[in-house]
Formats: C-alpha cells, sequence, structure tokens
C-alpha cells in the first residue's frame, strides 16, 4: 500500500541512523512523513538535553533537500497523567495536516519499531495501519547519551555523520556543560546506593498551592534541577506522616505567612504520582496535595531551606520548559 502520510513518533535523544532507517522507510512508502518529536518543551536533563528546535535541525541534517521537502516535523507535548489527551493531540496534529492538503480522505498509517513496554502507544491508534519497522543493529538513544555525558564520545558509529559533527560542536555549548553538570551529580547520588540489595524507591510529596488565578512555586537551589521552578515539596522523613511532610516542606521552602491549621484545612485534593521516569534521581514516588486558599490578596512568601526564592506566578504564564521534573504534569493533573 502506497501512503499519502506515514507517522514516525519518537523523543530522538539524539536521532541515531536507527531512527533514520525507520525515516528512510517511510520516504519509500508514503508521499509524506510527519515526524512528531515528544517531550517538546521540557528543560534540560540528562533524559532530554536538547530542545525541539535543535532535535529538528539534527534530523534534517540527515536528509537530502529533496527528502527534506517530504518531512514535516512537529513538537508533541508529554501528558504524563494524561494519555487520553496525548491521543488527542497526536490525531490534532495528523487531522490539521492530511485535511489542509488532500481533498479526499487520507491514506495514513503509523510506523515504527515494537520494542519493549515504552513502545505501547504504538497500540493506541487503531484507525491507522501499521507498519512494522525492523530494530536497526539495536541501537539504544540512552547508550549514545551515557557515552556522550560521562566521556565526551560522540558515537560517530551510531549517528548520521552531519549529525555527528554537531554533536561534537554542542560539547563547547553551555547546555552541554549543565546537563553534564547534572549527569555528574545524578551518577554520584546514585553512587551511595551501589551496595544496597536492591534499588531504593523514594517517597516525596508536593504542595500544590493556589490562590486568586495564581499558583505558589519556587526556584530551586541546588541540582538536580538547579535554576528551574518547582512545586514546595521534598522527601518525607522517616516518622512523619504524609500531610505532615507537606506542610512542613510547603513552610519551609516558601516561609508563606498562613498559619499550618489553615494550610492544613485547605487541602482540598490528594494524587499519586508515579511516572518511572519523572526523577533521574531514582525511582520516585511522589503524594501532591491541593491547597485551595482564599481571598484577593496573596499571602507573602519567601525562599528558604532549598528554595532560592519564592513567588506566586499566574497559571497563564507557567512555561512547561523551565518546570523541575514533572511538575507542570501534576500542575495539570491537579488544576487542569
Amino acid at each position: 500500500m502506497r501512503y499519502d502520510y506515514l507517522i514516525f513518533i519518537g523523543r530522538f535523544q539524539p536521532f541515531h541512523t536507527g531512527h533514520e532507517s525507520i525515516v528512510r522507510k517511510a520516504l519509500s512508502q508514503s508521499n509524506k512523513v510527519i515526524i512528531l518529536v515528544g517531550s517538546a518543551y521540557q528543560p534540560r536533563t540528562v533524559r532530554n538535553p536538547w530542545d525541539f528546535s535543535e532535535r529538528e535541525a539534527l534530523i534534517r541534517l540527515a536528509f537530502s533537500q529533496e527528502e527534506n521537502k517530504r518531512i514535516l516535523i512537529f513538537p508533541l507535548l508529554d501528558y504524563v497523567y494524561n494519555n487520553q489527551l496525548w491521543i488527542k493531540s497526536v490525531q490534532q496534529i495528523v487531522a490539521g495536516v492530511a485535511h489542509n492538503n488532500i481533498a479526499s480522505e487520507a491514506k495514513i498509517g503509523l510506523i515504527g519499531h515494537k520494542k519493549d513496554e515504552s513502545s505501547s502507544y504504538l497500540n493506541d491508534f487503531p484507525q491507522w495501519n501499521f507498519v512494522e519497522a525492523s530494530n536497526y543493529n539495536n541501537i539504544s538513544s540512552s547508550e549514545i547519551r551515557k557515552s556522550y555525558f560521562e566521556d565526551g564520545e560522540v558515537r560517530s558509529d551510531l549517528l548520521n555523520s552531519n549529525i555527528a559533527i554537531e554533536l561534537e560542536k554542542f560539547k563547547k555549548s553551555d547546555a552541554y556543560k549543565q546537563v553534564k553538570d547534572e549527569y555528574d551529580f545524578v551518577k554520584k547520588y546514585k553512587s551511595a546506593w551501589d551496595c544496597a540489595p536492591y534499588k531504593p524507591t523514594f517517597v516525596t510529596v508536593d504542595a500544590v498551592v493556589i490562590q486568586a488565578g495564581h499558583i505558589l512555586l519556587i526556584e530551586r537551589k541546588a541540582q538536580p534541577g538547579r535554576g528551574l521552578m518547582a512545586l514546595p515539596g521534598g522527601f518525607v522523613n522517616p516518622k512523619e506522616r504524609l500531610k505532615d511532610a507537606v506542610i512542613r516542606e510547603l513552610r519551609e521552602e516558601t516561609r508563606i505567612k498562613v498559619p499550618a491549621p489553615v494550610l492544613a484545612g485547605s487541602i482540598t485534593k490528594e494524587q499519586i504520582f508515579d511516572d518511572p521516569y519523572r526523577s533521574a534521581r531514582g525511582r520516585t514516588i511522589t503524594q501532591a496535595f491541593l491547597i485551595e486558599l482564599h481571598g484577593d490578596k496573596l499571602p507573602k512568601v519567601k525562599g528558604g531551606d532549598d528554595a532560592k526564592s519564592a513567588f506566586w506566578v499566574p497559571f497563564a504564564e507557567i512555561k512547561p520548559e523551565m518546570m523541575f521534573e514533572d511538575h507542570y504534569h501534576i500542575i495539570q493533573a491537579m488544576v487542569g
């Protein structure tokens, strides 16, 4: 079957020759290829070192000018705790392209490789035919990233030559240094648990404090995520209940001028967030508490403890690319 469009979804961190082989197969079987770049608008982390525009540029370096005319690339925002919204987002992007360019009903397919549970999204679109692509040389992006940030080695054997050259240049940037520093921090942090019989699971709490169309955020003072905005919160003490922990962390990090009993009495919702990849430090499960305060005057706040600063932010001004870990998605789930 000849397709009008074949869709390829991935994070492409970075885009390697395995990805390239799939796109080339898609080009051979379709008029145009739609590449959806996931985890768009995320802060730089070891797992997501390159932003959307950088990844788009790297992808296009692997193809000729004529091939690039047939490749359409779009950013795809994660919806970590709302899979149906993520599916809807994919459908809307594809529908917008297909309906605008073809008068009759377009022949659309989804191309990819079902390698493990991380490929389960390929089953979310039964309306499109699935085109299986082989696992080209068992290449892993995580392996490439590990070599790149641990030893500074660009795996040119696993990358298009143009992309390898660009990644060599990237090593001289402030962005590379930022991710490298975080990589080193996380590696040292995890080394403390090398002798443990099992990998540890951490429990944290996060406070989603809202009032008058604003949300209370902090700026992180230390690694990981130094300089990023985050929800007030932290690790639970061994002899502490979760609700007590979130009130303690909230008051320590924001110095909020609201009595502890009022904060506790203003909790209207609780939810667990347990995405396996939510924290670079290891398996971390957090319990978030929605605290709804009332009044037209926002309480005074001031950064303390692990927070460089604390401040109120209007909902409309929250930027996902400036939010720590999955805190943007926690806010989406708790507030909407």
